[in-house]
């Protein structure tokens, strides 16, 4: 995915120390451990932007019933009474996962601030399962309607902590981000007040932006006149999100993150204002958003942002000038790792084999029977491929998965604990009834 690399049939990439250092043909490496990747298709690790992490175990009910039961039962009811356990388990489990389907990199939206232990375990669940974690630190689910509606509560201080306790090196797995609320939640005041927080402690904000019509208040817009729009920023869905919002994005350098089957899958949640975004430059990434009402894999976001966009375009026939009339397969594979790191703002270590890049990357079995003979490799990898042909995931060139299996990781005991974290969340939504 790096152009002035190119695509190699037959290459060889050396990795030291984490990182990759040559790519090329027949590279001289006498004294180097050779891993044999013949047979496969060798592809920079999937960058997820945007995940709920904390709702892993209760996965997939959601998707066909009214979202607003989801806004009552997951954020109102339930979310209040998640122990640190539920959080430790939840998002670990959404990292293991993430893992095995290729997704090297997770920006995790931990709205799940409950108590400082909370977001320790939270933080512990992304470090235990090896993956290269963007911990999106958020508000509590206690007292949640007080944050969310005009709220005049600043963001939790504890975050500061955190940068302290957890963040402190930039050459490290786990990086730090603010799960922000901007105009559509927060007073003006407040939403300000935590951006500078969050500037002030030299990190990212990802701000949940027009995903239904009731939040639908130009917040972009309210942003740009303040004068505070600038490439530290990640906007999620932007559905309600006009066109002049999208261009202001686009002139301030913020990025964006669609977590496209979620998104179709949501009733009310608008248009995916993707040709909206390609027709002034934004180059989107691509996210899980919560597993309880979409699948959390890569490819299926893949599969689903290109059928979208050519039935949109070559059905309904956008009105949005300069969008583009249709997209390519490795545009979207692009947004799968390129634009994921950017809107991570990782972008100078991931997202592509580049040297002087760590080494995150998979390796797809191209002889399994939904891939061979692969013609192309690129149509392979968004057409074709599952979870299930990840032969070989690597984060900074260590081998978290080989030969289909995960490594260092207990399954069974996470299955339990899994199962034990669900059935106490949901006694818990019987009890409240």
């Amino acid at each position: 995915m790096d152009k002035a690399v190119g695509d190699l049939r037959g290459g060889d990439i050396l990795i030291q120390n984490g990182k990759i250092i040559d790519i090329g043909h027949n590279i001289e490496a006498p004294d180097a451990d050779c891993i044999d990747a013949k047979e496969m298709i060798v592809l920079p690790g999937f960058v997820d932007t945007h995940r709920h992490t904390w709702q892993s175990c209760i996965r997939h009910r959601y998707a066909d019933i009214d979202p607003l039961v989801y806004f009552q039962e997951v954020l109102g009811e339930m979310g209040g009474g998640f122990t640190e356990e539920d959080v430790y388990i939840g998002t670990l489990l959404g990292a293991v996962s993430a893992l095995e389907t290729g997704i090297t990199t997770m920006l995790d939206w931990s709205h799940i601030q409950n108590s400082p232990i909370h977001s320790d375990a939270a933080i512990a669940g992304l470090r235990d399962s090896g993956i290269r974690g963007v911990f999106a630190h958020g508000w509590p689910m206690t007292e949640c309607s007080s944050w969310v509606s005009n709220s005049q509560r600043g963001h939790p201080v504890d975050i500061r902590r955190l940068r302290e306790r957890y963040f402190s090196s930039d050459d490290q797995l786990l990086t730090l981000a603010m799960a922000a609320r901007g105009p559509e939640m927060a007073a003006p005041e407040v939403w300000m007040s935590d951006l500078r927080m969050a500037r002030e402690l030299g990190i990212r904000s990802s701000i949940h932006m027009g995903a239904y019509a009731h939040n639908a208040v130009r917040g972009i817009e309210k942003m740009h006149k303040a004068g505070v729009l600038d490439n530290d920023m990640t906007f999620i869905h932007c559905c309600f999100s006009d066109a002049d919002e999208i261009s202001m994005m686009a002139d301030s350098g913020v990025s964006a993150s669609l977590g496209v089957h979620c998104e179709l899958n949501a009733q009310g949640i608008g248009d995916i204002p993707l040709d909206r975004m390609l027709a002034v430059g934004i180059r989107p990434s691509l996210s899980g958003d919560t597993e309880t009402k979409c699948s959390g894999d890569m490819f299926t976001q893949m599969r689903h942002t290109f059928a979208y966009y050519r039935s949109w375009m070559g059905g309904k026939h956008s009105q949005i000038k300069n969008a583009p009339s249709t997209i390519s397969l490795r545009d979207v594979l692009e947004f799968a790792t390129v634009s994921g790191a950017k809107a991570n703002g990782l972008e100078s270590k991931i997202g592509s084999l580049t040297p002087g890049k760590q080494a995150d990357f998979i390796m797809i079995r191209s002889t399994d029977l939904n891939l061979t003979p692969v013609s192309d490799a690129v149509g392979a990898v968004v057409l074709a491929a599952h979870p299930g042909n990840v032969d070989s995931v690597f984060v900074a060139g260590k081998p978290l998965k080989r030969h289909g299996c995960l490594l260092d990781i207990n399954i069974e005991a996470l299955r339990a604990r899994a199962s034990q974290s669900q059935q106490r969340i949901l006694s818990m939504k019987s009890n409240m009834r």
